[in-house]
């Protein structure tokens, strides 16, 4: 590893065929840094320094990573711009480095749980001694145009990474024995999810995507939504609520993991290699599930959750239905706002839904927002005229469109203002631990 971090060029020339974009205001965007960076430290703060550098499985990171890497982001894109920087510590910057190839090596993913050192307090510290960078440079005014874009797709990050950091403890947690809860303060919503209708929607030709990849807090999206364009969507209904416990309880009892035919191949191959009855944190009884807030029983009106795409599939299957594709979800999601049960509203656990949700039409579609990821039937590939960001952070979306599937609208542990009815998230068929769930579709 180098005992300096490798050149990098903060402030590539803009991309002239792209419109130049003005984020919002740098007092404002220096509010927002300091909303979202506290927030990481808060929802880290349930978890103990023994907790902290738990790493379950290779596709999970421990909540020390999580902290330390969204602080890298920013002082390796954002702060390293400036001539003469000197990083906190230049060998961190191996340490904290994800996937971005062009900046240097990296740490193994695979072994992020063995870094013990530095630990928490010092991780901590280091967040502090980069806000602090950060926040003095914001009021001698050094970010221009170029770099204020850095920041917001870099609070975006964060952002995500929050998401991460309850999922990954949560699986952590789930694997204690002892099923500890991350909080044990967490509240519970009970209401009824009501009646499964369908919304049919004739043949047309609609548009879909981020209109321009901008990247201001207004219209802020990342470049693998865009370029908007027009696309021939068939005739289609599209459910009303995502599916719930209950109804997933259904399946299970009908011997849903016992039926060959519900599967795909691949998912039947995993069926049996990891022996899966049920879903992920589902006991045995399938009567209680383990939530971040320890055990508890099964709500039978909130959408089930951790879900792979294989079980989303073999139950749309079962239902007599499929999943819709990331079109056909887009394009009623554009129609309600974004409201529902994220992480601001405490539950960090699927709801049935709740008044802060009725905000669509009666009879529109319900609970598109939070709540669970949707898993959708499309894979995830690049949009006709797709252009990936300029220089290293090129390597944020483009390089990960092989293989893996759309899921759309958000979930408990999603920020409300990070989303939007062009988000598209991206996970392997086989992942369970995010709140990942379901909501059906079929052909008119």
């Amino acid at each position: 590893m180098s005992s300096q971090p490798a050149p990098h060029p903060a402030d590539a020339p803009a991309d002239p065929q792209r419109p130049a974009v003005t984020p919002s205001g740098a007092h404002s965007l220096a509010s927002r840094y300091r909303a979202v960076r506290a927030r990481s430290v808060a929802l880290a703060e349930p978890v103990s320094a023994e907790d902290a550098m738990l790493q379950s499985m290779e596709e999970t990171s421990p909540t020390k990573w999580h902290l330390a890497h969204t602080t890298w982001f920013f002082e390796r894109f954002v702060l390293a711009g400036s001539g003469g920087y000197q990083a906190v510590n230049a060998n961190w910057d191996y340490l904290f480095n994800s996937y971005y190839q062009s900046v240097g090596p990296m740490h193994a993913r695979h072994r992020r749980g063995m870094l013990s050192r530095p630990s928490l307090a010092q991780v901590l510290d280091y967040r502090r001694q980069v806000d602090d960078r950060m926040a003095r440079a914001f009021s001698d005014d050094q970010f221009g145009t170029s770099l204020l874009q850095r920041i917001e797709l870099g609070l975006h990050h964060e952002q995500q990474h929050q998401e991460l950091l309850l999922t990954d403890i949560k699986h952590a947690l789930w694997c204690n024995p002892l099923k500890p809860a991350y909080r044990d303060d967490l509240p519970v919503a009970g209401a009824a999810a009501g009646a499964l209708d369908w919304l049919g929607q004739e043949e047309s030709i609609v548009e879909i995507g981020a209109a321009a990849w901008p990247l201001d807090s207004e219209h802020f999206a990342f470049d693998n939504e865009s370029p908007r364009h027009r696309v021939l969507m068939p005739a289609h209904a599209l459910a009303t609520r995502p599916v719930t416990n209950g109804e997933y309880r259904d399946f299970v009892e009908a011997g849903g993991y016992r039926d060959a035919a519900l599967w795909l191949s691949d998912g039947w191959a995993r069926v049996n290699q990891d022996a899966w009855q049920r879903p992920l944190y589902w006991d045995e009884a399938s009567e209680c599930e383990f939530t971040l807030g320890g055990m508890r029983p099964i709500d039978t009106h909130a959408p089930v959750s951790h879900l792979s795409y294989y079980e989303a599939d073999a139950f749309a299957r079962w239902a007599g239905a499929r999943l819709p594709t990331e079109v056909e979800w887009e394009n009623a999601a554009a129609s309600v706002a974004v409201a529902g049960n994220f992480v601001d509203q405490g539950y960090l656990h699927p709801v049935p839904p709740q008044r802060y949700v009725e905000s669509a039409d009666a009879g529109g579609p319900r609970q598109m927002f939070g709540d669970v990821w949707e898993w959708t039937s499309s894979a995830y590939t690049a949009y006709p005229g797709f252009r990936e960001m300029p220089g290293s952070l090129g390597e944020y979306n483009g390089k990960f469109m092989s293989g893996q599937q759309i899921l759309r609208g958000g979930s408990c542990a999603s920020p409300r203002d990070h989303l939007r009815a062009s988000y598209r998230n991206f996970f392997h068929a086989p992942d369970r631990w995010q709140f990942s769930g379901l909501r059906l579709a079929r052909d008119a």
